[in-house]
Parts: structure tokens; C-alpha cells; sequence
């Protein structure tokens, strides 16, 4: 689970990350990372945040949920790597109810690297 400060919770946040983070994907997923520093939050002060997005396209209810805590529990071991107040957005794609949990860990740091660098 992770901590009650490292969550995206308003939309706000997830339209931001979304329009003007950078954007990297893979057979399962798309990363949109936004930086701090650059546009009007630049001020912003803070933990990193990461949001999910996970529609109906994944799967049923079922599929959906096992992706979101797979997708969690990998994105709250890749904390560490992000820059400060960053915002990242992680969105599922249907490839990632196949996916096992090994598979969404690889593909969630290989979009990460691409953002970050």
C-alpha cells in the first residue's frame, strides 16, 4: 500500500500529469511523469504522488483490482527514484490483465527510465 502522501487523489493532479508530464509506454502500460519545476507548479513543494488509472478495457472488476495492487506495490518500491514533488501517472492497458506481476514490474522501470532521463 502506499503512504497516504504519496497519493494522487485529485483530478486536478491526474489532468496535469496527463497534458503536460512526459510520456512513456510499453505493451501494458503508459507512464506520464510530471516534473516539478517546470510550469505553473514549479513552487510546488512536497513528496512525489502517484495515481492510477485503470478503465474497464483491463477487464472485470476482479482483473482490475489485481492490476492496481500489483501496480502499487511496484510503483512504492520506485519512490526512491523519483525526482522531489514529481507526479506520476501510471494508466493500465488491457495487455496488463496478462500480465504477471514480474512483467508489470519490468514494464512500469523501463517506462520510468525513459521518463526520467
Amino acid at each position: 500500500m502506499l503512504p497516504r502522501r504519496h497519493r494522487l487523489v485529485d483530478s486536478s493532479g491526474f489532468k496535469e500529469a496527463v497534458r503536460r508530464g512526459k510520456r512513456a509506454g510499453s505493451k501494458s502500460l503508459v507512464v506520464h511523469l510530471l516534473v516539478p519545476g517546470t510550469g505553473p507548479d514549479a513552487d510546488r513543494e512536497g513528496d512525489p504522488q502517484v495515481g492510477f488509472v485503470v478503465s474497464k478495457a483491463v477487464g472485470p472488476a476482479v482483473a482490475r483490482n489485481r492490476v492496481k495492487r500489483r501496480l502499487r506495490h511496484q510503483a512504492r518500491e520506485s519512490l526512491s527514484g523519483l525526482p522531489g514533488s514529481a507526479v506520476l501517472v501510471v494508466r493500465a492497458l488491457p495487455a496488463a490483465a496478462d500480465a504477471d506481476y514480474d512483467a508489470l514490474g519490468v514494464d512500469l522501470r523501463r517506462c520510468l527510465e525513459r521518463v526520467l532521463s
